[in-house]
């Protein structure tokens, strides 16, 4: 890291300034070209836009980051209530940073390490590079003394950067994947760069307290900086303090669990549609109306379980405790970084495994697992919750999972099961759910087995416990408590939160479990 010499102070731009601004990886719109050559901007999926949209809107806030596309370059514009601002990255700049540090490296290493990381030189160089250029951009563009709330480990380096070129502003970061615990974070070459990257923030925000309490023990072993749960004293320099005093000087930082959320009232009018009801009897006529329909939703990544799942159903139809003609699995897998190799290799091995299940279990009117590669509109996802008897989700690491608060807030009818893996983030919030650890495949197919027996008296004591948690704890209250904290800790410019209940714009729900969780849609 850099002194502050070689990176002077910033002020805001001559241009259009902004009191409130988000950064993160992705902007919250696509580029698209149509038939006729005409650009195009639609949103973007994930689950980052779905939290963050109604609190931009309500502030007529700035959205900095990248359009999704390698030597894409063009003008900040406004779309559709959001002032977007783009970050420009190269072709070699997406396979380094984006590819490569982000996804190869900082993602299999904060999820326990369930695939190997990598590590590159190269890699965190380009990393260190763009990130400096994202805080660059927000010094430019955010007003005096105003707030900017960084987004997710694609960009950890950018709160010290940012601090230092404009020590005015309020700055936030939320985490939105697992901060992983001191013995694994410490195999990163650059540990300490990143931990002094994200204590530029005034309120640094994880989904649960196990990450903040991760994130504060590899602080207190690493730099050797005094905690006091939920504060982290940074020391500060301070030239004008007598010798003996320097250094003695500090910032209190907050840094503690804020678990997101979704749009649970937007969700749950879609689910009371005529049109999206009648949506999903068509879905499960299609599936030959098994008396069970069992559901997954995730992006196709190695840390959502979904080989274990797969086993487990296999297995109990293998058993003779399900038949082929009772249940049926569906499972949406989104693709998900697809040129990196481990994504790859484990499409390969999930599609062999549907075929070989199918290929043993399936009749000429019913498949055992109905396989969909590719995300849908948030319509027909809500259809497909509405049409689940058992939400299954078998996360072996996950920062949140929405999907599973999804398909909480679909079931206005009180019924369906959610069974829920301990190692989602959910899980500390949805504790009426069917807790399972994914790894103990016995105790898997038990809790599919009781998850399909259950009375309906219990189904709906079980679904009202956790529609009242959802609903009560929606997106519009996550992003009113943290801008609380950033407000009480450095007062100044405050940042108004969107009223509960605001509706968003239509998503991709496949990609938002986790992506929230995790990141946005790429």
């Amino acid at each position: 890291m850099s002194d502050q010499a070689e990176h002077p102070a910033t002020e805001p731009t001559t241009g259009e300034t902004y009191g409130f601004v988000v950064v993160s990886n992705r902007l919250p719109v696509d580029h698209t070209v149509d038939e006729n050559g005409d650009v195009k901007w639609e949103h973007s999926p994930g689950g980052l836009v779905t939290a963050l949209e109604p609190v931009m809107r309500v502030n007529d806030g700035a959205w900095i980051g990248w359009a999704g596309k390698p030597d894409l370059e063009f003008e900040p514009f406004e779309n559709d209530g959001i002032n977007v601002v783009p970050v420009p990255l190269s072709a070699e700049e997406v396979e380094r940073y984006y590819e490569g540090f982000s996804n190869d490296t900082l993602w299999p290493l904060y999820h326990d390490v369930i695939s190997a990381p990598t590590y590159h030189r190269v890699w965190w160089e380009s990393y260190v590079k763009v990130n400096r250029r994202f805080a660059q951009r927000a010094a430019e563009v955010a007003e005096q003394g105003g707030v900017v709330w960084v987004q997710d480990y694609q960009l950890q380096l950018v709160p010290q950067y940012l601090r230092e070129l404009r020590p005015d502003l309020t700055i936030g970061f939320f985490n939105h994947i697992p901060f992983p615990p001191l013995g694994i974070f410490s195999q990163l070459p650059w540990r300490e760069a990143i931990l002094t990257g994200l204590l530029g923030a005034d309120v640094i925000g994880f989904q649960r307290a196990d990450d903040a309490s991760n994130f504060s023990r590899s602080v207190r072993h690493l730099l050797g900086y005094a905690t006091t749960r939920p504060y982290i004293d940074v020391p500060v320099d301070d030239e004008s303090a007598p010798l003996e005093r320097r250094g003695k000087k500090v910032r209190r930082v907050l840094a503690k669990q804020f678990p997101i959320s979704i749009d649970s009232a937007g969700y749950e009018a879609l689910s009371r549609r005529p049109d999206i009801q009648a949506r999903a009897r068509e879905i499960r006529e299609g599936l030959g109306n098994p008396k069970t329909v069992i559901l997954g939703v995730d992006r196709l990544d190695y840390t959502k379980g979904i080989r274990h799942r797969m086993k487990a159903f296999g297995e109990l139809l293998h058993d003779g405790r399900l038949d082929v003609e009772d249940a049926t699995l569906v499972q949406v897998a989104s693709p998900s970084r697809e040129r990196v190799a481990a994504y790859m290799e484990l499409r390969d091995e999930i599609e062999l495994t549907v075929g070989r299940i199918n290929g043993d279990f399936a009749t000429m009117s019913h498949t055992a697992i109905s396989y969909h590669h590719h995300g849908y509109p948030r319509e027909e996802m809500v259809a497909l919750y509405l049409a689940a008897d058992i939400m299954l989700v078998t996360a072996l690491r996950d920062g949140m999972n929405l999907v599973a608060k999804e398909y909480v807030a679909v079931r206005h009818d009180n019924d369906g099961v959610l069974i829920l893996s301990e190692f989602a983030g959910a899980a500390d919030e949805l504790r009426s759910a069917l807790l399972i650890n994914p790894h103990d495949i016995g105790g898997l197919k038990n809790t599919i087995m009781r998850a399909i027996e259950m009375p309906k008296r219990d189904r709906v004591t079980r679904m009202r416990a956790l529609r009242r948690r959802v609903l009560d704890n929606d997106v519009a209250a996550w992003s009113a408590k943290f801008l609380e904290a950033l407000a009480d800790v450095r007062p100044g410019h405050r940042v108004a939160a969107p009223p509960k209940g605001t509706e968003v714009a239509s998503n991709d729900a496949a990609s938002t479990d986790g992506s929230a969780s995790s990141e946005p849609a790429a």
